[in-house]
């Protein structure tokens, strides 16, 4: 089964070696103290062994590194913030909102689906975050390989992710940029995990731009899976929930938010040719994914209420009238390894009753042969 892939990857990184590097990145890599430390005996900050770059966004630079301090030399992420500020004042601002908001990571890291922080600090006039690293592959890297996502394969994404959106939420945080390529799969237990937070780079943009006479804009995001509100720097939950609504389209189909056809009026996405889905779950997606925000689900546990309520195929009765497969070589990946597909409760349920069913069927029938041998034999 396809989505049984998604479960259970290899584990799956961007290879910026030395040798394998545009001159983009080269540049990067020259410019920047861990990029010139990639490779390299001496430490950063006397404790971190960077040893390659794994991406560069328009707010920083990310590179993989070993800690030495820490027993077995554990991986980790390090994330540089530029944020290109000379002026004391603003620097001294910028320095503020990054600890505040780091601190707020810090919360944040508790939750299992959230990469935990490490540790965070100033050098050089540059902000560094230090956060565990994730073995695995983001979901657009997935499609790609493997191609869509069923019905079914993203109710269970949606009851993963809005649990954490939820969490998030409740903590007065704006993730800001939810899109595939910032949710990896776990290549050890097979959790969804959601990366690359919007809220600290925004505070570092916000504090650059607070001395200067004409204040320039930055848009935190990514054009198509942010909403329209997003765009003029008032984001709100909701945002959130359009990108999440945005990602589970790409799933489905494949295809980016900029590849549909929209609304010239509204702006709406005109995507239910694309992919055949129920009505339930298709009203579902377009609540999760209207322009206008009056008309677009205002939280998770809204969401999570009417994905329960409103998918009769979803409960327990449905479950029990369906065969479920257990091949255990359908059961695991092209690696070998066994899946850990997702199961709501009432799909929990309905396979153990479907399980003592079975045995209890081939009791009865072991039994019977067994009688019949008996009489044949007399």
């Amino acid at each position: 089964m396809l989505e049984s892939l998604y479960n259970s990857s290899p584990r799956t990184v961007m290879d910026f070696s030395p040798g394998n590097l545009s001159s983009f990145h080269s540049e990067v890599l020259q410019q920047t103290q861990l990029g010139q430390l990639c490779g390299q005996d001496r430490l950063f900050q006397e404790r971190y062994e960077v040893m390659r770059m794994l991406g560069r966004g328009g707010f920083g630079v990310t590179f993989l590194a070993k800690d030495v301090l820490l027993p077995g030399q554990p991986l980790c992420v390090i994330k540089q913030l530029c944020p290109k500020v000379s002026d004391p004042k603003a620097l001294a601002n910028a320095r503020k909102r990054f600890e505040r908001e780091a601190e707020t990571l810090a919360k944040l890291g508790s939750h299992s689906q959230i990469p935990m922080l490490l540790n965070y600090f100033e050098a050089d006039g540059e902000f560094y975050l230090v956060q565990d690293y994730v073995r695995g592959v983001t979901l657009a890297r997935l499609v790609r390989r493997y191609g869509c996502l069923s019905e079914t394969a993203v109710k269970q994404f949606l009851h993963e992710m809005l649990p954490l959106l939820e969490y998030i939420h409740k903590h007065q945080v704006i993730h800001r940029d939810i899109k595939p390529q910032n949710i990896i799969r776990c290549q050890d237990d097979g959790r969804l995990v959601l990366i690359d937070f919007g809220a600290v780079k925004e505070q570092i943009a916000q504090a650059a731009d607070s001395t200067m006479k004409t204040p320039s804009t930055h848009f935190i995001g990514t054009v198509g899976f942010a909403p329209p509100e997003q765009f003029t720097l008032r984001p709100v939950f909701a945002s959130d929930i359009y990108a999440l609504g945005i990602t589970s389209l790409y799933l489905l189909t494949g295809k980016a938010p900029l590849d549909f056809d929209s609304d010239p009026k509204t702006g709406e996405l005109y995507w239910a040719d694309s992919v055949r889905l129920s009505d339930p779950f298709s009203k579902i997606l377009r609540k999760m994914t209207a322009v206008a925000l009056p008309n677009r689900y205002q939280s998770a546990r809204q969401i999570l209420q009417d994905l329960d309520d409103k998918l009769p195929e979803d409960n327990l009765a449905k479950c029990l009238a369906i065969v479920h497969q257990h091949n255990h070589d359908k059961g695991k990946t092209q690696a070998g390894n066994v899946t850990n597909d997702y199961y709501s409760p009432a799909a929990k349920a309905a396979i153990a009753i479907r399980e003592w069913r079975q045995r209890r069927d081939q009791k009865q029938g072991a039994d019977q042969r067994r009688t019949h041998q008996h009489l044949t034999s007399e």
